[in-house]
């Protein structure tokens, strides 16, 4: 009778005994996380802003909407600080 080839050994696919691990990526530079701060404290200067100018009578939305988006920018961007 004949014999089967059988199967064609491949790298050992199973377990590892050490696996590879993931490199840590850089750090951000020393300026990064003093810029968000600044860009939220600016967020908060333009929204206070325009709410206090010309005695509170003239409230300008898109004043506002400026000053969340800078606000927001901060926040989105010191999520990325490392």
């Amino acid at each position: 009778m004949p014999e089967s080839k059988g199967r064609k050994k491949t790298a050992n696919r199973g377990y590892q005994l050490h696996p590879q691990r993931k490199q840590r990526s850089k750090p951000s530079p020393k300026w990064f996380a003093p810029a968000m701060g600044a860009l939220m404290i600016v967020g908060i200067g333009i929204i206070v802003w325009n709410f206090f100018r010309n005695d509170g009578q003239s409230f300008d939305p898109k004043i506002m909407w400026l000053g969340l988006g800078v606000l927001a920018a901060g926040f989105f961007g010191i999520s990325f600080w490392k």
